[in-house]
């Protein structure tokens, strides 16, 4: 496991507010978090601290002796015991960006057991900071800022501690304030880097910066004396000047005016040389700070000095030919392949003596692996569903850092392309779980295999379990209700253990082909399960806890023939009906007209009638007798 060295700023008195700037910065968003304050306040510069209550879990405690620290924000402590699981974390929602993380730790012996924890400390899943026991006293008893650069590219903040054998880890308090994405020349050195602080120095000047005087700056930084890193044999004189330097509060890396207005140069012809500790196993980023004060150097080639680090003469720098006099002016240079863990910095003169504004020195730490993000809302997904206890630490990444152990009961491994991790396995039998198994398991596409046996879990199996890569399953001993989804038989299962739940309905008959090709099933104990001996047989129309397709073809032909009957019924009915009991009346008038005429041929038949009998006996009708009469 890595191990980082902490750049540590001893605590200070703190006098008077922060004083306004007149340059704008384009950047909101920030959080002042109180590790263990149980109210939000406000601290003499005017800076709004939350309570940490809403972003993480663990305990909350009072630094021993709160009189020896000024702000309130640093009396407090949060620490985190074992019962809260190995790994904590304080989650914190903001926008996707590049962002300086400050925390302040100390332990001043707040549990009265005179030993200083052991733990290790990630940002957004890359180990950065690492404590071990003992802490050096002064660092103890008054505390430490450490800080960095990192990007957050998935719309949280995630700080997450890891407790060493059974040491709670502790922290004081936690700054996050949003920076310009391409400060210190992220282009080149790229997002994928931590810049972990391993010195930020101020030449010829006290410590200062947010936090410790009311001097300003937009990033958050704190600027350290160089006194303690220059190298002993160095004859040091300090330059200092209140007149306003020009180029500085720029865009991208807004460094501050206050930077620029003092300096150290050497007097006589030595070189001015620092001495840095570093870990020689990462690559470093050193950032140099210059301007011309100094009234006299008025002209180019007045003061010419070479930078030499760690024996290699790396460039020439005139600062009054490059920005003038009385401009800030800034160089940076990449160092890798240390051999050792002592970084040498010198100015050797060339024309008059070497000046230096400041230095800072960051870590290039690569940003580890994190968990493929659908695998990460799975899993908390899962962490909900499955009521998974404090005590098993399910914080922050599910995989990441890999200089850790994953969650607990969770294995993991880098995916094809090495891009991202993967959840491979989950063990939590025999762990008293109460919950259900979440819809979301189906987006864990790499999971080998699931043991969630021996708990109290309840609910049904979701239709999502049956990944391709699943081989091991086992979820006996429960209290899982319903039917066995067919994507389980679609699974490359190896292994199968349902048995002793109260699952119902057919089982899938390629779920058997498990047993038939070498593997292991077993089904036992569950009353309801009915398919292929030994179990017993399903009912004709009855399949997985539910209507089979034959009982649902069944019941719609039988609608079917019924709708016919009754149409039958009631189209017999109406015909039926239309012969006896409707009578279609003609008109009034026309019916009148009718009678009349028939009437009258009713009459005329009778008057042939008459005649034909009277012709028959020899008398004229008497219609001829008219008729000649006429």
């Amino acid at each position: 496991m890595l191990a980082f060295a902490v750049f540590f700023f001893i605590l200070p008195i703190l006098f008077s507010p922060l004083s306004s700037s007149e340059v704008q910065y384009p950047f909101n968003v920030s959080y002042n978090i109180d590790c263990g304050g149980s109210t939000n306040s406000v601290d003499q510069f005017n800076r709004t601290w939350l309570s940490d209550r809403n972003y993480t879990g663990g305990s909350t405690g009072l630094v021993s002796e709160p009189l020896h620290f000024h702000p309130l924000q640093e009396k407090t402590i949060r620490f985190f015991p074992l019962s809260s699981g190995k790994k904590n974390c304080y989650i914190v929602n903001l926008p996707n960006g590049r962002y300086y993380v400050r925390t302040f730790t100390v332990y001043d012996n707040y549990d009265g057991k005179s030993h200083s924890p052991s733990f290790d400390l990630s940002v957004e899943g890359t180990l950065v900071f690492s404590w071990r026991s003992p802490w050096p006293e002064e660092v103890s008893q008054h505390g430490a800022y450490s800080d960095l650069f990192v990007y957050v590219n998935d719309g949280e903040a995630d700080v997450c501690f890891y407790s060493i054998a059974t040491d709670p880890p502790v922290i004081g308090s936690l700054e996050i304030i949003q920076i310009d994405a391409y400060s210190y020349d992220s282009a080149t050195i790229g997002t994928d880097q931590i810049l972990v602080n391993y010195g930020r120095l101020t030449c010829g000047s006290d410590q200062w910066g947010p936090g410790f005087s009311n001097d300003t700056d937009f990033f958050g930084r704190s600027w350290q004396s160089d006194e303690e890193f220059r190298a002993k044999n160095s004859n040091i004189k300090r330059l200092l000047t209140s007149k306003s330097i020009a180029n500085t509060n720029k865009l991208p890396n807004y460094f501050p005016m206050r930077l620029y207005q003092s300096a150290v140069t050497v007097t006589g012809n030595g070189a001015l040389e620092y001495e840095l500790q570093v870990d020689a196993k990462l690559d470093y980023l050193l950032w140099f700070h210059f301007a011309e004060i100094d009234a006299s150097v008025n002209a180019a080639g007045k003061r010419v000095f070479e930078v030499v680090i760690n024996g290699n003469n790396v460039t020439r720098i005139d600062v009054y030919q490059r920005v003038g006099g009385f401009a800030a002016d800034n160089w940076h240079y990449v160092v890798k392949n240390l051999s050792n863990t002592l970084l040498t910095v010198k100015l050797v003169p060339v024309v008059g003596a070497p000046i230096l504004s400041g230095l800072e020195n960051y870590a290039l730490v690569p940003a580890d692996l994190s968990t493929m993000p659908d695998q990460v809302i799975a899993m908390r997904a899962l962490k909900e569903s499955l009521r998974i206890p404090a005590r098993m630490g399910w914080n922050g990444d599910p995989c990441a850092p890999t200089n850790w152990d994953a969650w607990e009961g969770v294995t993991c491994h880098p995916n094809k392309k090495e891009t991202a991790l993967v959840v491979s396995q989950i063990d939590l039998g025999s762990q008293g779980l109460k919950g259900f198994i979440s819809d979301q398991i189906g987006h864990l596409s790499n999971l080998v295999s699931l043991n969630l046996s021996s708990n109290f879990l309840e609910g049904t199996l979701p239709s999502g379990l049956g990944q391709e890569s699943l081989a091991r399953l086992d979820l006996s001993n429960n209290q899982l209700t319903g039917s066995i989804p067919e994507s389980l038989a679609s699974s490359n299962l190896q292994l199968v253990l349902l048995n002793d739940n109260l699952l119902e309905g057919k089982v899938p008959d390629k779920l058997f082909s498990v047993g038939v090709h070498g593997g292991s099933i077993d089904l036992s104990g569950n009353k309801g399960l009915c398919g292929v001996s030994p179990l017993p047989s399903c009912p004709l129309f009855w399949d997985h806890g539910s209507l089979s397709t034959g009982g649902k073809i069944g019941i719609g032909i039988a609608c079917s023939v019924i709708f016919c009957v009754l149409l039958l019924v009631i189209y017999i009915f109406c015909i039926r009906r239309g012969n006896d009991d409707y009578d279609f009346g003609l008109p009034q008038d026309l019916m009148s007209l009718a009678a009349k005429r028939n009437k009258y041929q009713r009459q005329k038949s009778l008057m042939l009638l008459e005649m034909e009998s009277q012709h028959a006996k020899g008398f004229p009708s008497t219609l001829n007798l008219r008729s000649e009469s006429s």
